[in-house]
């Protein structure tokens, strides 16, 4: 019998142009590149999902219990909480993570913000400093009152840094480490696992129990090995499973994962366990 599964990233391709909604378009074809680049079989995967009724229909073909559905607040793809919640509600199939920018919007609008959104029943807020305008690292102080206020509100906050940030010198996970000292009681999700600094991330995740690693679709590149080595040692609770859908297929990274060589019993806390601990879940 098959472990459950959590989806800890996940959106729609209809959500945005960003995820491949338009055929076409110069977004669509970014969305069939990358997945080309982490080891998708079938670049055009995506093109299915155009209701939530397809979304939904994917998640269960791929032996998906729970999809995590990461709302996203920057300059370029920006979706409401109000939608992201619209979407999740009634879906028990679904959950959902908020998101604010306090470039745009202001730091006390966004801590603002992060207080309806828990109110809406988002179970997380996710912020992109490295792709805010200007771009900003992890630790620069204007975050602060966010991951206070997140703190305080016993959310997790979730911090999305990749090799598609502006410059990698925002991805490097020492801004992490800082933000972890400063908040320890503060769950720390560092979406994409900040590749390519795995070794940076695991030495963060070492020190700092209280951030969880998604490395998603960034596992599968060169170096990615290295999540799974420490996941069958110290990291056993602090990485977990996300395909970062529509980058990549629900059902082959599913696969994918089972056969990257955790130990059973990691592979269970990985691919559920962690999740639903960090999100609060029922189990």
């Amino acid at each position: 019998m098959k472990s459950k599964v959590i989806d800890m990233r996940s959106r729609p391709s209809f959500l945005h142009d960003f995820y491949g909604k338009t055929p076409g378009t110069p977004s669509f074809e970014v969305v069939k590149w990358l997945n080309g680049r982490v080891g998708t079989k079938d670049v055009e995967h995506f093109t299915r999902c155009k209701t939530p009724e397809d979304f939904i229909a994917e998640i269960r073909e791929s032996g998906i219990d729970t999809a995590v559905v990461v709302g996203r607040d920057t300059p370029t793809v920006k979706h409401s909480n109000d939608e992201i919640q619209a979407l999740v509600k009634g879906r028990k199939e679904l959950v959902g993570i908020g998101s604010v920018d306090p470039h745009a919007s202001g730091v006390k609008a966004a801590v603002a913000e992060v207080e309806r959104a828990v109110k809406l029943g988002l179970k997380a807020i996710n912020v992109e400093p490295g792709f805010g305008s200007p771009p900003r690292t992890c630790d620069d102080p204007m975050l602060f009152p966010i991951y206070d206020a997140c703190d305080k509100l016993g959310v997790p906050v979730s911090i999305m840094s990749g090799p598609t940030s502006p410059s990698l010198s925002l991805t490097d996970p020492t801004h992490l480490g800082h933000v972890a000292r400063a908040f320890p009681n503060l769950r720390i999700i560092a979406y994409h696992g900040f590749y390519p600094y795995v070794q940076e991330i695991v030495g963060v995740a070492l020190r700092y129990e209280n951030v969880s690693v998604v490395a998603d679709m960034y596992i599968f590149c060169p170096g990615g090995k290295l999540y799974v080595e420490a996941a069958n040692g110290f990291m056993k609770d602090q990485l977990l499973f996300g395909s970062s859908y529509p980058f990549r297929p629900m059902a082959q990274s599913v696969a994918d994962y089972r056969e990257l060589g955790f130990k059973d019993d990691v592979l269970e806390s990985v691919m559920y366990r962690n999740a639903e601990r960090v999100l609060k879940l029922a189990p």
